[in-house]
Order: C-alpha cells, then structure tokens, then sequence
C-alpha cells in the first residue's frame, strides 16, 4: 500500500520532534552538545616567587596578564580536548587581578550530521595555582647560585658606583639575579645561570675589565657531566667626580696635547676630563684607560677649604690648532685664594679654574695643595715643576641651595653621606640625569621661593615620573641589595 509520500521503499526517514526529514538545527543544538569533551574548569599552575607560569612539562613562562603568551599556554591546556573540533576565536575576559582566576571565551565549529555544521560559543575558567619553581627552591635552600659576578672599584668615594647602580634599576638587570651581596669596595652579584650572568657582564663592558673563572664542584663518571661554578670579576674604573688627575704624557699627547693635570667632571659609558688651564676637554673610553691607566691624586680628605680674595675672567682663550674640544659650559679664570686655616697670615695663592661662571669673591671652594702635598705619583713626579700648579680646585661649596627641600627621589637600595653628595651631583648635572629614572616624591612638600634666579639648579617636572614601589622598578629582586 502507499502512503501520502509515495512507496513504503522509498519514503524518508521523519525526526519524531518535529516531523522534518533528518534533524533540523534546533534540534541539533538542542540533542549535541559540540564542546562536551573540552572541560570547563582547568588548573593553571603559577609561582609567586618570580612570577612565572607552568608549560607542561618542565617549562617556567613569563606572562603578563591578558598577553598573547598567556592565551597560548592556556590554548595548549585545552589542546587535547579540542583534537575533533575547530577554534574559531579565543579571547579573555576581564577579571578581578587577585581572584585567581583566568575567564577564556572559546567559539568552536564541529560537523556533526550529514554535513551539518555546529557552532557554540562557551566560558572556561583557568584557576591558578601556586606552585614553586625548581629554581626558587633552591633559592629558599640556600644552594642555588651557579655563577657570581664580583664588581668592585678601588676608591674612597663611590659616586660612580652609584650611579652604575642607578643604570642597573633602570634597565631591570636585578630580575634575573637570585641574590645580592654588598661586600667591601663593591657588590656581588649571584646568577643561577650562565646566560644571566653574561648579561650583566656585556652591560658592565663599557668602564671595567672583567676576567671569568670556574670551580668544579661535582662530577658523574657515568654520563659525563660536570658542575660547575663561574666568577666573573669586573673591577670598575678608580674614579668618579671631582677627581683630580695626572695623565701620561702618550695619553695626553694624543687627546689633543692636553695638559696632564685634569679634573675629572663625569663619569658615564666615559671618563669626561677638563684641563683647568685652557677649558680643553676630552673623553677617555675603558680600553684607553686600561691602556694607560690613572689614578686620582687627591681623596676627598685631602682637600682644603679655600676663600676667594681675586678673580679675574679669561676671555678669548684660544688653543692651539692640534687642541682638541674646549668646553661651553665652563668658564676660564685667574683665581687668588687663601686658606681659611691660615687668616692670619698673608700667604696667598694663585691658579687658573675651569670654575669662574660660578665663583665670587669671597665664596668658598674645595681645593687640593699640590705645593704641601706629598704625592707618589709616577706621571705627576716626572712632570716640570713649572707646569704643576701650587692649588687645584674641584668644586665649590658655597651653595645655599642645598638647604632646599627636594621635591625628587631616586629608587636607591641604600643611603649614605656619600650618597647624598651623589644626589647633588645628579641635581647639578644634566648630561647625568638622561640615564637615570628620577621620580616625584609626594611625601616633600616643595618650596616655593620668590626669587628663582639664585643661581641654583633645578630639576622640572617633565624630568620626574610619577613614584612606584622599588619592587616595581627592579622586579621585586632589589629588596635584597645592600641588606645581606
């Protein structure tokens, strides 16, 4: 017999929920459930201690949240699970930063009969679990450095340490370091990789010399391994600011016939030398100074407090035409001082300084006494007696700003009346300040003065960034700097 469609043979197959032939996509959607085999909620495991998260196997990631990183590592989690269907977006949605967990929206597509094609968009919650890495264990074990880096420099004052210091917060050189160690004349550095270490090394390349040694600590016969333990030794230039120097007669022959007698007013990836006799100026890389090295003349300690009593401004000083650069920012005088030990006596001395746009009659500077003083100097002791000044200044001192409130900050591990000093040089020099982070600090209140023309330096506002916490600034690894 035959039916309203034709032959019993030939009818289709009829779906009893609706009575369309096969299955339409409401019933579809309703009966398969395309994402079934992928879970819902999955475990992602985190170390606090550096941050890092877990790729399957055995494999530490630095990601940021919401980065592109972070999506892979939980795309590779569901990877398994999604082997029968087809990804068409993942994205994250925002979350509490402290809720410990990671929402994901995933669409997926499957073909699932007769060439129908199902698409579902769903959640996946990643929850985060700590767990610590193999390498902050052995931090928290106390035998997990494999490679040290020793800087040190030989010098009473350490301003170019400290500003090596600032240039290490600032490139971020301390996420790496497992441990940091202040030891005297320097700072050790302690790595758990080679690869760690070397950067730090290729960073400190520019003023220091370095020499690498290894110390073998175990060794297994049967697979052929060793460990061992690396030394770096980095050994900084022995000069900072306001150093006055003698150069060889080679050295200075060849930076333009420079008088040997410098005062050194910078140090950086440089050493910035002034002749105080002609304002003349040169810089000196590390492989020079290493070549024929210097060494300063004069410790902080032995300088003198002298009055100004004479001054007269050199103008048109002209250099001779193999002479190098002569310095703008300096201005050339004949100076006559007189030491304030020595007000009752009439002994006065002269000399030229490279410091006359800042000097007055009747200002005190800081001066060092070549014709007292005993030096031990090979360069200097070879020189003509003539050529050797009787007094040689370094700085002024004479400066009422420095009772100033500072409205800035510095992110320093540490604080010292070096460091102070230090701080003044930063205010007082801008060619310093470009590679250092100087920040606003909230807790000064500024000073407002009536006058702005005292001749005192100031830092603007465009050159502070707003404050952040010194783990912020070095990866959470400086808190341990100078405290061990």
């Amino acid at each position: 017999r035959k039916n309203y469609f034709g032959p019993l043979s030939n009818s289709p197959v009829l779906t009893c929920m609706c009575g369309i032939a096969n299955m339409c996509v409401s019933c579809l959607r309703s009966r398969v459930d395309i994402s079934e085999a992928i879970p819902k909620q999955v475990s992602v495991h985190f170390c606090r201690q550096c941050e890092r998260y877990l790729q399957p196997p055995g494999t530490w990631l630095q990601c940021a949240l919401e980065s592109r990183e972070l999506l892979a590592l939980c795309l590779k989690k569901l990877k398994a699970s999604m082997a029968k269907v087809r990804l068409i977006d993942a994205g994250f949605l925002w979350t509490e930063p402290h809720s410990k967990r990671i929402m994901m929206k995933l669409s997926i597509q499957k073909e699932v009969m007769n060439g129908a094609i199902l698409q579902k968009v769903f959640m996946v919650e990643f929850v985060i679990q700590p767990q610590m890495c193999e390498d902050c264990h052995r931090v928290e074990a106390k035998d997990f450095w494999k490679v040290v880096v020793q800087v040190r420099q030989k010098t009473v004052h350490k301003k170019t340490f400290y500003y090596l210091e600032q240039l290490i917060l600032k490139h971020k050189l301390l996420q790496s370091t497992v441990r940091i160690k202040e030891i005297h004349e320097g700072i050790d550095f302690y790595y758990a990789s080679k690869q760690h270490a070397q950067k730090m090394v290729d960073f400190l390349c520019c003023l220091f010399r370095s020499k690498a040694s290894q110390r073998l600590i175990s060794h297994d016969v049967h697979s052929n391994t060793y460990n061992y333990k690396s030394t770096f030794s980095a050994e900084l230039v022995p000069l900072c600011k306001d150093n006055v120097v003698c150069l060889s007669p080679r050295l200075a022959q060849s930076l333009g016939n420079m008088g040997q007698v410098c005062v050194c007013i910078r140090v950086t990836s440089s050493i910035h030398l002034i002749d105080p006799n002609t304002l003349q100026s040169a810089e000196v890389d590390g492989n020079t100074f290493w070549r024929h090295p210097f060494s300063s003349l004069c410790s902080p300690r032995q300088l003198e407090e002298f009055i100004v009593m004479d001054l007269h401004i050199i103008r048109d000083q002209r250099l001779g035409p193999s002479a190098g650069l002569k310095s703008s920012k300096h201005t050339l005088a004949e100076v006559w001082v007189q030491k304030t030990s020595e007000m009752d006596s009439s002994h006065q001395y002269h000399c030229r300084t490279f410091l006359g746009h800042l000097l007055n009659i009747g200002d005190l500077v800081l001066g060092f006494d070549f014709a007292n003083a005993n030096i031990n100097d090979e360069f200097l002791n070879k020189m003509n007696p003539h050529h050797v000044p009787d007094v040689h200044f370094t700085v002024s001192f004479d400066k009422t700003y420095r009772h100033i409130i500072y409205k800035q900050k510095l992110k320093c591990l540490h604080s010292n009346p070096q460091y102070t000093e230090f701080l003044e040089d930063l205010e007082e020099d801008e060619m310093l300040r470009k590679n250092v982070n100087i920040f606003r600090d909230a807790s000064k209140v500024p000073v407002e003065s009536e006058t702005d023309d005292d001749g005192a330096p100031r830092i603007s506002l465009t050159e502070m960034m707003e404050d952040l916490s010194l783990s912020d600034t070095t990866g959470g690894a400086g808190a341990e700097m100078m405290t061990d």
